[in-house]
This record gives structure tokens, C-alpha cells and sequence, in this order.
């Protein structure tokens, strides 16, 4: 049993991806991270860092006490080692899927997320940071975008999960969407994610946890969100 401390989030949905395809039993615990859920002292306990998501194993595969982990790049990479699924086990394999795990984890993930912040949360607009964080969210599109050239998947032929961690950092703003068009290899590979019966389950899960998810969000959950919160 995996207890999954979760929000629909970008890198909430890439532990429900992997979850459903993995055909793991775990039960969600919403984290309400635009009412402070990430501050509690029991939340803290076991992600100190007040980010969302994190997993508790209460069947690690060593069979001792319950295992937490926290951020998305760990969760992936523990359930993957743990499951025997979407990591390859050949060396030149594995070590290509890690690049573009912790890719997603260092660039692609923090560069859109401070290009949506930028373009849609900040109470003030900035052409500088815009600037700064479109022409970066671009680039990597376009890394991404060279790489998938003759490829299913990110990682080769296997789905995997570092097509999992990228996956949801795609047209994640509605507000301020990214023109896909000069990404024709990222658009044809995220279209085959987006089909399989896996990811529908995953993002269906997003639903039942947050029904109001995609309104605006109030003051004082920006407050908890961009704040910095507790000091």
C-alpha cells in the first residue's frame, strides 16, 4: 500500500501516472496547498521542504518500517526501482532515462513553472521575467522537440518514467499557452500519452480531488503559494 500525499498539480500527476500504469494499490490524501495542508507539522514530518507531492511505501521492498520519500524525481525513481517497471534495467538505457528525469527535474519543471508564474499569477507584469522565462520554456521545447526525432518515447522505444516526469509540465497554462506549433515531435509524443488509459485514469483522479481546480485562485492562496509561506 502507497500512501500518496497529493494535489493536482504538474508534479503531482506524474506519481498518478505512474501509479496507474504501474497498477500499484495506493490510496490518495489530498494536500490542499492553496489552504497551507503543506505546512502542517504532521505534513512536515516526512516532506520538509512543504512541497506536495510525497509517498509513504508501508511495504517497502526491505521489509522494515514505512518508507517516505519526497520530490516527484525521487518518487519516480524509488517506485520505478521498486516495481521493476519503466526503468531499464540495461546500463545505457537507464542512465539516458535519468538525464531527462532530472532534465524535467532542473529545467523543464522550474523554467515553465516561472514562466506560467510570470505570465499569470504575478500581480504585476514584468517584461523582463516574461521575457526571460518564455524565451527559456521555448528553448527547451525545442531541446525536447530535436531529441523525440525518430523516437516513441523520450528514452527510446519504452515508455518510461522520464516521459512520465515531462508529461504534465506540457500545456500546463490555459491562461497563457505556449504556441506547440514549432514542436511537431513534442506534439505527435505528447499525443500518444494523453491516449493511453493510464493517463485518463491519472488526470481523472485530479477531478475527484479538486472539482474547482482551474479557477482563480484567491488572495490569500496566492499568499500560501508565492508568499513563501510561513517565516
Amino acid at each position: 500500500m502507497i500512501d500518496f500525499h497529493y494535489w493536482p498539480t504538474p508534479n503531482g500527476h506524474k506519481v498518478t501516472l505512474f501509479l496507474e500504469e504501474a497498477g500499484l494499490d495506493y490510496t490518495i490524501h489530498p494536500v490542499n496547498i492553496g489552504k497551507g495542508d503543506q505546512f502542517k507539522p504532521e505534513y512536515l514530518a516526512f516532506s520538509p521542504n512543504n512541497k506536495m507531492p510525497a509517498i509513504i511505501d508501508r511495504a517497502p521492498a526491505d521489509g522494515g518500517e514505512p518508507q517516505s520519500v519526497f520530490e516527484s524525481g525521487a518518487i519516480l525513481l524509488y517506485l520505478a526501482e521498486k516495481s521493476g517497471q519503466f526503468l531499464s534495467a540495461d546500463p545505457r538505457a537507464r542512465i539516458e532515462t535519468l538525464e531527462w528525469l532530472f532534465w524535467q527535474m532542473a529545467g523543464l519543471g522550474p523554467m515553465t513553472g516561472q514562466y506560467g508564474h510570470f505570465n499569470v499569477y504575478a500581480p504585476e507584469k514584468i517584461p523582463y521575467a516574461i521575457d526571460r522565462y518564455t524565451n527559456e520554456a521555448n528553448r527547451l521545447l525545442q531541446v525536447l522537440d530535436t531529441h523525440l526525432k525518430g523516437r516513441d518515447f523520450i528514452a527510446g522505444d519504452a515508455y518510461s518514467i522520464a516521459d512520465m516526469a515531462t508529461y504534465p509540465w506540457i500545456g500546463v497554462y490555459d491562461k497563457a499557452p505556449i504556441d506547440m506549433t514549432p514542436y511537431p515531435e513534442v506534439q505527435r509524443w505528447h499525443a500518444a500519452i494523453k491516449a493511453r488509459p493510464a493517463t485518463e485514469r491519472a488526470y481523472a483522479r485530479a477531478k475527484d480531488v479538486n472539482p474547482d481546480a482551474g479557477k482563480t485562485m484567491s488572495d490569500e492562496e496566492k499568499k500560501l503559494l508565492f508568499g513563501q509561506g510561513r517565516r
